[in-house]
């Protein structure tokens, strides 16, 4: 279980702060597309997005999209977004793409995060790579039939990971009169 929970958690990707990253000596970020920095099937950025992935280029920050989904989806996307690398078709959560992006970016593990949106494939891949990983919430509930079906399955891991204190409980026992 472990290795589906994440280093930490944000609301979008645009909450993390550009200069904490330098500060803790980032130097590249792996993150998912659909879901995480757009839209799923959408090819535009929100404006906080923009100006974030712009304050990184600022920052030297390099970003690598890792994303599951085929070329002709990602490849222009990245090029509208001017996002010089990216990888399609990676099959994630399996490690060879994750270490093709430290690859391409020059990064190590000590030094990269990951960004996604989906515990099964971002977390877990980016855990298994030894990177820090970031859970964003998805920007939109709009997605491919089968993360929709996952979804569910990760909605009872999330739940699982909050304090025992803090669950939902669905049972109430009630003593009756009498009852130890």
């Amino acid at each position: 279980m472990r290795l589906l929970k994440p280093a930490q958690r944000v609301e979008a990707v645009h909450e993390l702060n550009v200069s904490e990253l330098t500060a803790r000596g980032i130097q590249g970020i792996i993150i998912d597309l659909d879901n995480t920095l757009t839209e799923w099937n959408e090819y535009h950025l929100c404006p906080k997005v923009h100006q974030w992935l712009s304050d990184l280029e600022v920052q030297g920050i390099k970003v690598c999209i890792l994303s599951n989904n085929k070329e002709k989806r990602v490849q222009p996307f990245a090029a509208g977004c001017r996002i010089p690398y990216y990888i399609s078709g990676a099959r994630k959560p399996r490690r060879k793409g994750f270490i093709r992006a430290m690859q391409i970016m020059g990064t190590t593990p000590e030094n990269t995060i990951v960004i996604g949106d989906q515990i099964f494939t971002d977390v877990l891949g980016g855990n298994r790579s030894g990177i820090h990983t970031v859970l964003v919430n998805p920007i939109s509930r709009r997605e491919f039939f089968g993360t929709r079906m996952v979804r569910r399955i990760e909605r009872i891991v999330l739940r699982e990971k909050k304090p025992r204190s803090e669950r939902k409980k669905f049972f109430v026992f009630k003593r009756r009169e009498g009852q130890p």
